[in-house]
């Protein structure tokens, strides 16, 4: 089934005079602030197409979101606006799925496969009770709900499981709380994860800050690369 292609003169006339300026903006970084409902996803995908429509090579432009949906959403809305051509080698998704795909290309950089697993959590769940019953630990006390939220918690702040074991501050708070044996949790389920070549889904953001931190030319390829970077629902990073 052939796409019906919106003409270019057409996408920028589907704007009201606010979102246009937003859209026309491409210069420097650029901030969207407004009310729910009043268009700011519908910016960003007009932005793209925009960009496209400008001769922007496809290859360099980023959009990242928080949901499949949605960036199943923009990019169909896209495809509508630009064609499928240009569309379909946007770097789109969320920031989880655009993470993996540059991950598939450099973890070797880390010491894993390129093929890496992914777990879920019902994976990391039953990978944290095995670990909890090989250290003959209170699995009532150690809940695996409870260690993968400590150790999702730690990971989202950027702490590794050697820099949580180096923290005073954490082993003391997992002391208190009863639970001193979260960091040789966490040693031991980064330790395992690494030994099958695998992540988990807060391991793909980590890992890529890792990455972009350790190896600086990886940085600066992905810099050069991105010239346009789009974050929809920014506030929420």
């Amino acid at each position: 089934m052939a796409v019906k292609r919106i003409r270019v003169a057409d996408i920028l006339d589907q704007l009201n005079k606010e979102q246009r300026q937003a859209v026309e903006a491409v210069e420097g970084p650029v901030m969207v602030v407004a009310g729910a409902g009043s268009g700011k996803t519908r910016v960003l995908t007009y932005r793209v197409a925009h960009l496209l429509n400008q001769g922007v090579d496809p290859f360099n432009i980023l959009a990242l979101t928080f949901t499949n949906k949605a960036a199943r959403e923009m990019k169909a809305r896209i495809v509508q606006l630009v064609g499928s051509a240009d569309a379909k080698n946007v770097w789109m998704g969320t920031f989880h799925s655009v993470f993996a795909r540059l991950l598939r290309s450099d973890a070797h950089r880390l010491g894993y496969q390129s093929n890496f697993s992914i777990y879920d959590t019902d994976d990391a769940k039953r990978l944290i009770k095995a670990i909890v019953k090989e250290q003959n630990a209170d699995d009532k006390v150690y809940t695996a709900g409870y260690v993968l939220n400590r150790i999702s918690a730690a990971k989202s702040s950027l702490i590794t499981a050697e820099q949580y074991n180096m923290s005073e501050e954490l082993l003391l708070q997992d002391k208190m709380a009863g639970k001193p044996l979260l960091g040789e949790f966490y040693k031991l389920y980064k330790a395992r994860c690494f030994k099958a070549s695998a992540m988990d889904f807060d391991d793909l953001l980590l890992n890529t800050y890792i990455l972009l931190s350790k190896f600086p030319e990886v940085l600066i390829k992905y810099q050069r690369k991105f010239e346009f970077i789009h974050v929809d629902e920014y506030q929420d990073t």
